[in-house]
């Protein structure tokens, strides 16, 4: 079992940045690839980006590309998502997800591919 735990979120004016943490316990991430999604009310879930379990590849949605940054430190067992430049339309709850990869430099961006999910952070960016 992963247990996984968000924080970072908050209220912060268009343009403005934030960093979103998902700290690991029960099992140590380096043989988990990770991924960030988020939802918005009315909406459905969404990957935001991903990482492979050696931090070696990563993935963004063409909505945050250039603006959203996934980094993971394997011997904190924690993931991060640096957000600048943030925009009304990245409102949304943030979940980070974990699931077993055989291969360093797997990403997987469908929510079904996770196993372990935290139970979100709010961001609210404000116009």
């Amino acid at each position: 079992q992963v247990q996984l735990v968000e924080s970072g979120g908050g209220l912060v004016q268009t343009g403005g940045s934030l960093r979103l943490s998902c700290a690991a316990s029960g099992r140590t991430l380096r043989n988990y690839a990770m991924g960030w999604f988020r939802q918005a009310p009315g909406n459905e879930r969404e990957i935001v980006g991903a990482v492979s379990r050696s931090g070696s590849a990563t993935y963004y949605a063409g909505s945050v590309k250039g603006r959203f940054t996934i980094s993971r430190d394997n011997a904190q067992d924690t993931v991060y998502l640096q957000m600048i430049n943030l925009k009304p339309e990245d409102t949304a709850v943030y979940y980070c997800a974990a699931r077993l990869s055989l291969y360093s430099g797997d990403n997987y961006v469908s929510s079904g591919d996770y196993t372990y999910w935290g139970q979100g952070t709010q961001v609210t960016v404000s116009s």
